[in-house]
């Protein structure tokens, strides 16, 4: 295979590259497929990157505990998430930008979500229309709808024309970011002379909201790209302007998110949005256990961070989250063989994660808690 990556206009190879063994090795061979400044901004955070490596590096600090003599002939990882019934619980998450990496796209990454029956969570910042995206994802009853992840924007009757697009395309849930006011680049996507290309248009001639002018004197951070965050009532509009469930994505903070529960949010997306806010900022993983305790048993948790692995995928459930969502590592599998590889790399992330079911003697998630996991003492991070 030659070393230098391919166009991100050409097409990735029907097939699934030789050297796979694992899910983690889609991120391994990426070079191999995204040429070397696209893929500094995709696995770069903000700053050095240290959150965003901490976000991988946190699942080490826990390992899984064995038991024996356990009848697991009925496992099996289906789980009930809202109103859906999800093969597995783990996700798409909503990744942007991705003709980055193929020239089809998010179409790609939705036929591999209907190959697998895979919940698929659409960025507002997709280059493809969302109801592209709809039509290869039919509402049925094995089929979990797409969810689709909403920017708010300046302007409320364009962020309601987005939502109205999301219900009658047959979108199943909202999903409304509130941590992505302050984006601080990569040192690394900078290094590495990253543009964005002409042809990574948002599809839905919509973007993140744009910080005003800020004053002479004033703060470009409080003034400035503070200026249009998501506030309460903005989260209360929203709920009472669309029939749907309205997730919000981005808690880290055990008060937010109780509070958020409180104000009648369907569920939670704990994440620090890749590593892609501030560099320094806690892995998500470390605050999990502390968001579970703080919403109870009952209220929906998504995991968003970090996940490499079925064992990663384990140790989330096991903390406290309901099903994960799969961010970096769908992008590295889209670049490499297109849907096939997409689809591929859901595959293995639930073998994997059978794997370590059936070793820790769980036959179902709802088996999967936290006296399943030891905390490593002395941790260093695993290689």
């Amino acid at each position: 295979m030659s070393t230098t990556p391919p166009s991100a206009t050409e097409s990735p190879s029907d097939r699934i590259p030789p050297g796979i063994l694992a899910a983690r090795d889609y991120e391994r061979l990426a070079g191999q497929f995204i040429p070397a400044d696209r893929l500094a901004y995709i696995a770069g955070g903000s700053g050095e990157d240290w959150t965003a490596q901490a976000n991988v590096t946190a699942f080490a600090r826990w390992s899984s505990v064995p038991r024996v003599l356990r009848d697991l002939r009925a496992g099996h990882t289906r789980v009930r998430i809202g109103a859906e019934d999800w093969a597995q619980p783990i996700g798409l998450a909503p990744v942007a930008f991705q003709k980055l990496v193929h020239p089809r796209g998010e179409l790609e990454t939705a036929r591999a979500a209907a190959a697998t029956h895979t919940a698929l969570l659409l960025s507002t910042l997709a280059t493809t229309p969302l109801e592209d995206v709809a039509r290869l994802l039919p509402p049925q009853d094995a089929l979990p709808r797409p969810w689709f992840q909403l920017y708010l924007q300046p302007r409320r009757e364009d962020t309601l024309a987005l939502v109205r697009r999301a219900e009658a395309a047959g979108y199943g849930a909202i999903v409304l970011t509130l941590d992505a006011s302050i984006q601080l680049a990569s040192h690394r996507a900078l290094r590495a002379g990253f543009r964005m290309p002409a042809d990574c248009v948002p599809a839905h001639g919509a973007s993140a909201a744009v910080a005003p002018a800020v004053p002479e004197g004033a703060s470009r951070i409080f003034q400035g790209a503070m200026a249009l965050a998501p506030r309460a009532e903005d989260l209360a509009w929203l709920r009472s302007a669309t029939p749907l469930p309205v997730w919000v994505k981005g808690v880290l903070d055990p008060a937010d998110a109780r509070a958020l529960a409180d104000a009648g949010c369907a569920g939670l997306v704990v994440s620090n949005h890749g590593g892609r806010t501030v560099d320094g900022v806690a892995p998500s993983l470390s605050l999990l256990p502390a968001v579970r305790e703080a919403v109870g048993p009952h209220v929906p948790l998504f995991f968003d961070g970090g996940i490499r692995s079925g064992a990663d995928v384990f140790k989330a459930l096991a903390l406290g989250a309901n099903a994960v969502l799969v961010g970096r590592l769908q992008l590295y599998a889209l670049a490499a063989a297109g849907a096939l590889g997409v689809a591929h790399l859901l595959r293995l992330l639930g073998e994997e994660l059978q794997a370590c079911m059936a070793v820790a003697g769980c036959a179902r998630i709802a088996d999967i808690g936290p006296d399943r996991l030891l905390a490593v003492p002395d941790f260093h991070a695993i290689p």
